[in-house]
């Protein structure tokens, strides 16, 4: 692994993971799903001494997305969300904002990506994985240089993302597990969207939901 750098906080009432990979040689910092208290992630990243670049969604729930648009505005950086989720982020309903937040939220995304696309942000390399069951939209981000794969409400530490949302599907999910996650090497760190870090080889192992 490079001098790259992960950390996380966990914001908003359902306790979403936001997590940052960092550029330890430049300071420039990736935020994943800023579901709230974008001016506290914002203010965690200043006193790192990070520059964020880029906000990357790995779903458009309210809990996941509800703080990126304000981050976007307050940092520049453009917002990445996998290409048939944009329905689900302009659509206030499905995304369960009024719900979650108490407020109607719909964001418009910068840039989408597709299954398999290689990204180079702030100077480190990631490949996005489709990953729906959770949404239909929902995606991975994997990280070789740091072993780490971003899951979003996919995979968690012995367990899976709900599928009874609008757009959900358990057999779509644990396909998703199965041909996009479990192939990556076993040691690859799991950061999901909820809870505790995993590793794919202990899921493979123990997750008794695939």
């Amino acid at each position: 692994m490079g001098n790259l750098n992960i950390s996380s906080l966990t914001v908003g009432e359902l306790a979403v993971n936001c997590w940052f990979l960092v550029n330890g040689d430049t300071k420039e910092a990736l935020v994943f799903d800023p579901g709230d208290e974008a001016a506290r992630i914002k203010t965690y990243a200043d006193q790192k001494g990070w520059t964020i670049q880029a906000i990357l969604l790995t779903h458009g729930h309210a809990d996941h997305m509800g703080g990126a648009e304000e981050l976007a505005a307050s940092t520049h950086a453009p917002v990445y969300a996998y290409e048939t989720e944009e329905d689900l982020l302009l659509n206030a309903v499905n995304n369960m904002s009024p719900f979650i937040c108490q407020k109607a939220i719909t964001l418009a995304a910068d840039v989408f990506v597709k299954d398999g696309q290689e990204l180079t942000l702030a100077g480190m390399h990631l490949k996005v994985f489709h990953t729906p069951g959770h949404t239909p939209g929902g995606c991975s981000y994997y990280c070789q240089e740091a072993g780490c794969v971003f899951s979003g409400d996919t995979l968690f530490q012995g367990s899976v993302g709900r599928s009874d949302f609008p757009g959900g599907s358990m057999s779509q999910l644990v396909r998703s597990v199965k041909e996009k996650l479990f192939p990556l090497p076993e040691d690859t760190k799991v950061y999901p969207g909820h809870g505790e870090a995993t590793t794919i080889g202990y899921e493979k192992k123990y997750n008794p939901f695939i």
